[in-house]
């Protein structure tokens, strides 16, 4: 039992004492004294005072307390008693749904940041179960919703230094200090998203309602507080709009909100200075945020409305959602700084290796730059299409058996009213046409896709007729939703992603799929050729869309309704064929990537032994067009959309059973190739055990059971503790699984009562003496997806090499322009000079051989051996080394190959001196340093330097 304050114990003796009978009969005993209270204990008591929990909560958090202070390796617990206090509460009231706190309050009570709250309560959850789903889905959310409060701070912080002067006119009322400009519009801002907003974790919209109070309050603000070229725009809204008077004081008067509606100076001014679309921002100013001004009285008042006002609005909704009190970071609230370690979301550069130089840690590109950039560049490709099908379109229906025309538009109309009325329920009812934007933008990537396929398609067999595939409703909707996917995608960015990977938000996939009717097996089908037929989808949206595939592999395509277990049926039915999906002696052949989407989406529609004699009469031959065949029993055909299927789910199976196995296992090599022979015979014959289940949970089963056979000594716990380490896994998958019908609990209990009874005989071959035959090891390809991260030659180029872009993009006017470089990156920057003739080439080796000549005949003298100076690549044209410098008439490039030079003379020198060669490290340094300088990548030069 938890321990009790004194006070409570004193009137628990009073009541018994008041209980004692009259009749003059002895008084009971009184009850034992009450232990002597620890200070930990008392200040458990007064934590849970401070935070007003309920008894229930009080003794199930001391339980919980008592429970982690008994497991080995405990003792940083009981050195951070209070914290652990705090997050034992914190996870006993959120499973009781007994929440009398709020997020903040309990970070304010036990001293702590959240990002440090966030790491803590991962290290707490030491078995695995002590955190419940329902916590890890709360979790979740508060920090998805801290990451954007945060990335947005930072960005307005940042604005407003940007559109207001540090020191203003003595002319300017003092009311109007930056102070409380800040206060006021922040707390404005946190107001309007909280009541225009359902999600809290939309980053793009967030930012474009910040916008939004940025031009209301701006508009409202002297031009003499204002720098350019925020100042012009205001000055004007004022001549070209009524004339406007001083606002000092209470003075000030207020323009009507028919003025304010049609001012839309500043707002271009904000979208033209932070890259956003305008009519994005345009829709979310007068369907939200227009609205919101009405609704809590801003624009019928007289003057800026009162910070008091704002905040005790905003205090009814902070302590209605018991989270994060956003105000804080107007104070620079400790609970609420990031902390570097703890909460490195960040794409950050890397650390440098000299221990004696000062951390220097570089932010490349902030969330909201980052999600901007994404924007425009999707906008930017999608500004030649259009949101009808194109004349290269219309012709391609037109020579179709079946014109599907009207059907395509009318699918296409139908699913926008059922988008716009999703997106209004997940974002905000306010929010239906900004989802209406985006669904526009998606139809224009449908149609654009579709042309692309059409066109590879005729080009490949020569025909025009795809009557059948554009006729298929299945294909089309699984088309579009991609399309939008990848538009949702874009523009859902979470503040925390910084490598391209997917960050889960209430619009984030699969909520596509379920907005559209679409089953996931069907929508994995389009996935590939998509991919192929758009060739300017960025590194980021092929990354997101090969991990939606992975997701469909790994546990979407299999549950309950899905097409896929009918396909295996029908597969095991087909007379004379191995009772199996797909053949195990496949396993090791290469995955081929020659299909198309007509291929999976029409399969099984022939038979791949059996050409039809003829097509129909009326028909064009089309790899589409379905046979005439004979009114005979035919036995069911191959699918090939389930081949390629089970071909990729055997490849990703493999790819992360081996990632584990070398993190827990790789003592034991001879494992391997067993735990994936139960592997993949489990998802081969056993396929059952996957519906509404997840890949990676048979995959832990499958290493436990073989090493309890094999006397092993590895615990769940272990296999768990690593799996959670893993990128893309989810807590869920081991804590929650399916053990029968509507009951769940740990993968423990589903290995005991599921697993191991079903597939106990084939486990126990493997500790005889005739295990059962290993399964092929599956051939690994490179992935189709992904880009080369090394310079890749230009096919009939003569030598020139492409490297990827690794720098962002901002996109100004228009046009793509590099960003500013970070300062380790600066050397980066191209010389801006054409190397147009080989002359230039050749005078390179010949200086280069020259020197060598030179070291090779003075190798003879000799000197005290020198430590070797760091290489310091200078900016100016000056070698800080030596001194040297360069006469004005000397080109860039002369410059430069001068500078080259000389860095390797000192190295030579430096080589013979020491009478030791120059290590591989620094032949890398000499190498890049060339290949950097000259902006030429070919590795023959480079190796003949």
């Amino acid at each position: 039992m938890p321990p009790k304050g004194p006070r409570r114990a004193g009137a628990a003796a009073a009541r018994s004492q008041r209980a004692s009978p009259d009749s003059g009969s002895a008084p009971p005993p009184p009850p034992p004294a009450a232990p002597r209270l620890e200070v930990g204990e008392a200040e458990f008591v007064v934590l849970c005072d401070a935070l007003k929990v309920s008894e229930s909560v009080r003794e199930k958090a001391w339980k919980t307390y008592e429970s982690l202070s008994a497991v080995d390796g405990a003792l940083a617990y009981n050195k951070k008693k209070k914290e652990t206090w705090g997050v034992c509460i914190f996870i006993v009231a959120i499973d009781l749904d007994e929440m009398t706190f709020s997020f903040t309050e309990l970070l304010k009570s036990i001293s702590i940041s959240a990002c440090t709250f966030f790491q803590f309560l991962k290290e707490v959850d030491v078995n695995m179960d002590t955190v419940s789903t329902k916590v890890d889905s709360t979790v979740s959310r508060l920090k998805k919703k801290y990451d954007v409060l945060l990335a947005l701070y930072h960005k307005f912080e940042r604005t407003c230094g940007l559109i207001y002067l540090e020191q203003p006119s003595s002319e300017i009322s003092a009311e109007l200090s930056s102070v409380l400009v800040l206060k006021n519009y922040w707390i404005t801002f946190l107001l309007a998203k909280g009541k225009v907003l359902q999600v809290e974790d939309d980053l793009v919209i967030s930012f474009q309602l910040l916008l939004c109070v940025l031009d209301y309050f701006i508009k409202l603000s002297p031009p003499a507080m204002l720098k350019e070229p925020y100042k012009s725009a205001v000055t004007a809204v004022t001549v070209n709009g009524s004339a406007r008077t001083p606002r000092r004081g209470q003075n000030r008067s207020t323009r009507t909100s028919k003025q304010i509606d049609t001012d839309t100076k500043v707002i271009e001014v904000l979208c033209k200075e932070h890259d956003c679309n305008l009519d994005e921002v345009k829709n979310v100013y007068f369907t939200s945020f227009i609205p919101f001004l009405n609704s809590v009285g801003i624009v019928a008042s007289n003057g800026l409305p009162e910070v008091e006002v704002l905040s005790k609005q905003y205090d009814e909704l902070y302590l209605k959602n018991k989270d994060i009190d956003a105000r804080l970071f107007l104070d620079h609230d400790e609970t609420l700084q990031p902390d570097v370690i703890a909460c490195s979301q960040l794409e950050r550069t890397p650390l440098k290796t000299n221990p004696d130089e000062e951390l220097n840690v570089i932010l490349p590109q902030t969330p909201v730059r980052a999600a901007m950039n994404n924007i425009q560049q999707l906008i930017l490709i999608l500004n030649s299409a259009t949101d009808k099908p194109s004349d290269t379109l219309i012709t391609y229906f037109n020579n179709c058996t079946v014109n599907p025309k009207d059907s395509i538009l009318k699918r296409v109309e139908s699913l926008e009213h059922i988008f716009k009325k999703k997106f209004a329920e997940a974002v905000g009812h306010g929010c239906a046409e900004i989802g209406s934007q985006r669904y526009k933008l998606g139809v224009r990537l449908y149609y654009r896709v579709m042309e692309s396929m059409l066109k590879s398609e005729e080009e490949r067999l020569s025909v025009q007729n795809f009557s059948k595939l554009l006729n298929d409703n299945i294909f089309h909707t699984s088309l579009l939703a991609c399309a939008v996917e990848v538009v949702m995608a874009t523009y859902v960015r979470n503040a925390s992603q910084s490598d391209g990977t997917s960050a889960e938000t209430n619009l984030s996939f699969p909520w596509i799929l379920n907005v559209f009717d679409l089953k996931a097996f069907d929508f994995y089908k389009v996935i590939e050729s998509f991919i192929k037929a758009e060739p300017s989808l960025t590194r980021e949206m092929i990354k997101h869309l090969e991990r939606c595939e992975h997701r469909i592999m790994e546990s979407l395509a299999w549950q309950s309704g899905s097409p896929l277990f009918d396909l295996i049926k029908q597969s095991k039915e087909r007379e004379g064929q191995a009772d199996q999906p797909e053949p195990t002696s496949t396993l090791n052949l290469p995955l081929q990537h020659n299909h198309t989407a007509a291929d999976l989406y029409l399969s099984p529609v022939r038979s791949p032994k059996k050409k039809a004699s003829g097509p129909p009469p009326s028909t064009t031959p089309t790899p589409d067009a379905q046979p005439t065949v004979t009114p005979q029993t035919q036995k069911p055909q191959k699918s090939t959309s389930l081949s390629l299927f089970y071909k990729k789910v055997y490849l990703l199976a493999y790819l992360r059973l081996h990632t584990l196995f070398f993190r827990l296992l790789s003592e034991h090599p001879d494992l391997e190739p067993l735990i994936w022979t139960l592997f993949q015979h489990t998802l081969q014959n056993e396929y059952e055990l996957m519906r509404d289940r997840h890949l990676d949970q048979i995959m832990m089963c499958s290493m436990y059971g073989i090493c309890k056979v094999k006397n092993v000594d590895l615990r769940f716990k272990i296999i768990v503790s690593a799996y959670k380490e893993l990128p893309n896994t989810n807590q869920e998958t081991f804590k929650r699984v399916l053990i029968r019908e509507e009951q769940y609990d740990s993968i423990i209990v589903f290995y005991n009562l599921v697993f191991m009874q079903k597939l106990k005989t084939n486990i126990l071959q493997y500790a005889s003496n005739r295990p059962p035959t290993l399964s092929p090891i599956p051939h690994i390809p490179r992935s189709p997806y992904q880009f080369s991260n090394s310079p890749r030659r230009v096919p009939a180029g003569n030598n020139i090499y492409i490297s990827p872009l690794k720098s962002p993009y901002k996109f100004s006017d228009g046009f793509q322009s590099p960003t500013k470089m970070t300062p380790r990156s600066r050397i980066l920057v191209s010389i801006g000079e054409s190397f147009g003739t080989s002359e230039k080439f050749q005078k390179i080796n010949q200086m280069v051989c020259n020197s060598d000549c030179q070291l090779k005949r003075s190798a003879e003298v000799s000197a005290a051996p020198k430590p070797l100076k760091r290489l310091r690549f200078d900016i100016e044209g000056q070698d800080e080394a030596d001194g040297s410098k360069h006469l004005p008439q000397e080109s860039k490039f002369q410059q430069k190959l001068a500078e080259m030079t000389s860095t390797r003379t000192r190295m030579q020198k430096q080589k013979l001196s020491d009478g030791n060669d120059t290590s591989a490290s620094e032949e890398k340094v000499l190498r890049a340093q060339c290949m950097l300088t000259l902006g030429y990548t070919d590795h023959k030069l480079c190796y003949s330097c």
